[in-house]
């Protein structure tokens, strides 16, 4: 392992989609995840794989328990059948394997050289949560191709993608992902920008400020990126706080897809703190990218 400036493979894949990637533990959190691949999967002409981690612990017996415990790797390849019989006009192959998911999904991810991979929604843990990674965001941070989070029940082509930018290469990417994933959709791009106390002075004109003149710079040198959405309007530059901003753009515009970047700095595998809020509770599908 390298120390200091951390490092990653990343993969530029081209268009069409070739091979996605779909993580499920059967649960309804995600519930939506094969319908949504299956969906990217006939779009594209792609082949799909769907992954399942096995405990790795083995949970206590009850004395109370008669007859033999059902075997999980057999109620797992039930449950995958049943999934492919669900997608009759979708080829489906399945990875089943006693591992955790962090570890399996990005492996199997790079070996069968995956372009997208999509997970279900993160499973709250209040206090775990505030102490350590979820596995979510674990698998984001290794994954070499982007992630996308199934939220919606409803499966249908997006109409309308919002993009949470910061004029990074990340969010570059991430726009040039969700253009080939939905190449008919609406996008929309939109940075909030954090003003000092002294620029939030009654007296101040902000659309003036020595910040929202460097933002419009950045904001030009950004649209020169290769693979933004051709149709996209110039990207908002709005005051006020991430969180804020883009909840209000996501309730005006009803997005059915977000996208945003690792956000990550530096450290090209690592996530940024808003990155991973989002990630935990997403209003909508999420993609996250990184630089290519």
């Amino acid at each position: 392992m390298h120390h200091g400036r951390a490092t990653i493979r990343q993969r530029c894949f081209v268009y069409p989609l070739r091979t996605i990637l779909a993580a499920t533990d059967f649960t309804p959190r995600s519930h939506a995840v094969a319908g949504r691949a299956a969906a990217l999967a006939r779009q594209h002409g792609a082949r799909l794989v769907i992954v399942h981690a096995l405990p790795t612990r083995k949970r206590p017996v009850s004395r109370l328990r008669l007859g033999k415990a059902p075997d999980p790797m057999a109620r797992a390849e039930a449950e995958m059948e049943r999934l492919r019989d669900s997608l009759p006009d979708v080829p489906v192959e399945w990875r089943i394997a006693a591992e955790k998911p962090h570890l399996l999904v990005p492996r199997i991810a790079q070996e069968i050289d995956a372009d997208l991979i999509v997970l279900g929604l993160h499973l709250a843990r209040r206090v775990l949560d505030t102490m350590r990674l979820t596995t979510l965001e674990r698998i984001t941070k290794s994954a070499t191709c982007p992630v996308l989070i199934a939220h919606n029940p409803e499966i249908r082509s997006y109409g309308r993608v919002l993009g949470a930018i910061t004029f990074a290469p990340a969010s570059a990417r991430a726009l040039e992902v969700a253009a080939g994933l939905a190449p008919e959709a609406e996008f929309h791009a939109i940075h909030a920008l954090q003003l000092p106390l002294r620029a939030k002075l009654p007296s101040a004109d902000m659309m003036t400020s020595a910040e929202m003149t460097e933002a419009d710079l950045l904001r030009q040198a950004f649209m020169g990126f290769k693979g933004l959405p051709a149709a996209m309007p110039l990207p908002e530059i709005v005051p006020g706080g991430v969180h804020e901003v883009l909840q209000f753009r996501i309730d005006e515009l009803q997005p059915d897809l977000v996208v945003i970047g690792s956000h990550s700095g530096r450290a090209p595998n690592s996530l940024g703190n808003y990155t991973r809020d989002l990630m935990r509770a997403p209003p909508t599908d999420m993609l996250v990218a990184k630089p290519c």
